[in-house]
């Protein structure tokens, strides 16, 4: 019998126990000028110039908003290289030489808790404005848009559920530093006028749950408590993690402000925190090399670090002669891409090194475990055909753009049909 399936080998129990290595040594750090959701940008420096920790160097420009970036080490400009990016493409890099001397820009000011507490609405989105902050859960969206609501909030949630198999980033960020997520939970409660925070996290991390409400002792003067959700896949989709750490029922496509809730990543609160106390854009990532194609290593590193740098000092490949497939993101959700030149961004978190298995498509057995599997309640199956057929109109009707790629039509399809990729090709033919 055909049943829904929920329950997927998240792969992360061998990952949790590799050691930690804090990587600061990179000679060239590379910035891109444009990403997926800005598709413009410029830079503000020339070749020659020194730039310090936090120091603007230029602009990437979306739709609707213009995004800052930030020289995570000081140095001097010394040109541009075109590298990859999460998605496979490739794109311009300033490159910046490393000084190894970390020396902070005059921006970068702590502000006083008196001061803080001073803060407006219209402060906190300033200041998440100016320091680049965009969600590091992998949307990439920006965060000042998200605490500009104008809308009643009562709720903040932190969403550390951190569902799909392989990524650690928010697990090793709320084992190692739970109070400045708390910390930056406050200021987005305070940014919104919100009364209560919520932290969601899976229910078998029981180690998580007492280091939080440990954390959460110091904070007694705040209604803060921890959730625990669902061991399930997609629990971290955030209107799934709503329903299951508050009962809200979000309908897709609606802000989730209007129904009185906010959710943020928990390493996004990190990053809020840093940005509202030091004045910080985000300077380093935590990100993870797994898969049965390389040695799998733990690193926090500096944003515009190289990862085939970090591939190196991991210790490369294993079996070279075996090509390999890489996946940039989790093995559900990430992207494929055909080199390890890529950088660490904002949003880049693991890289999936697989020894190559080259698995034919077969027919469509018409199962409909894809249509039993999705959470949206879309069919895959259906989808696929249409964007065979080039069907814009059936596309709309099969309300394509409801997908959230969240992987499971592929993982679940006997025939080994790459459903997953026909929905992207499906909404990007709509757009």
């Amino acid at each position: 019998m055909i049943t829904k399936t929920r329950i997927i080998p998240d792969g992360k129990t061998n990952l949790k126990r590799l050691p930690l290595v804090h990587h600061l040594e990179a000679p060239y750090l590379y910035y891109p000028i444009t990403n997926q959701r800005c598709p413009e940008g410029e830079t503000c420096v020339v070749f020659g110039q020194f730039v310090k920790v936090g120091e603007v160097i230029g602009t990437r420009k979306g739709a609707f908003f213009e995004q800052p970036i930030h020289a995570t080490v000081s140095g001097e400009v010394v040109g541009m290289e075109m590298k990859y990016d999460s998605s496979g493409q490739k794109v311009n890099c300033l490159i910046v030489k490393n000084d190894f001397k970390y020396e902070i820009h005059e921006s970068v000011q702590t502000r006083s808790d008196e001061d803080i507490a001073k803060l407006t609405q219209a402060d906190f989105v300033e200041i998440a404005k100016n320091t680049g902050l965009v969600g590091l859960g992998g949307s990439g969206f920006p965060t000042y848009i998200k605490l500009n609501t104008k809308a009643k909030v009562d709720i903040i949630l932190a969403n550390g559920v951190e569902c799909e198999p392989k990524l650690i980033s928010d697990y090793e960020l709320m084992m190692n530093h739970p109070d400045e997520l708390i910390k930056g939970l406050i200021y987005a409660m305070q940014a919104v006028g919100a009364k209560q925070g919520i932290i969601a996290i899976k229910k078998k991390y029981t180690e998580i749950k007492e280091r939080l409400e440990f954390a959460l002792n110091y904070y007694t003067d705040y209604d803060i408590k921890v959730a625990s959700v669902g061991n399930y896949y997609p629990q971290g989709w955030e209107l799934e993690a709503i329903k299951s750490a508050t009962g809200i029922v979000v309908p897709q496509g609606k802000l989730t402000a209007d129904y009185g809730i906010i959710p943020f990543n928990v390493s996004t609160l990190q990053s809020l925190y840093h940005a509202v106390k030091f004045n910080l854009p985000v300077l380093e990532r935590y990100f993870v090399i797994s898969g049965d194609g390389a040695v799998n290593k733990s690193f926090k590193a500096r944003i515009g670090t190289s990862i085939q740098s970090l591939l190196d000092i991991a210790g490369g490949y294993v079996d070279p002669s075996i090509p390999k497939t890489l996946i940039v993101g989790g093995p559900m959700m990430g992207s494929s891409v055909p080199s390890d030149d890529l950088i660490l961004t904002h949003t880049t978190t693991s890289l999936i090194v697989q020894n190559t298995v080259f698995l034919n498509e077969d027919p469509c057995v018409h199962c409909a475990s894809c249509v039993y599997s999705c959470p949206v309640k879309i069919q895959p199956v259906q989808i696929m055909n249409a964007v065979k057929a080039n069907d814009k109109e059936f596309l709309k009707t099969l309300s394509v753009n409801k997908c959230i790629e969240c992987g499971l039509c592929s993982y679940v399809c006997p025939s080994k049909i790459h459903l997953t990729d026909y929905m992207r090709q499906g909404k990007r033919m709509l757009r």
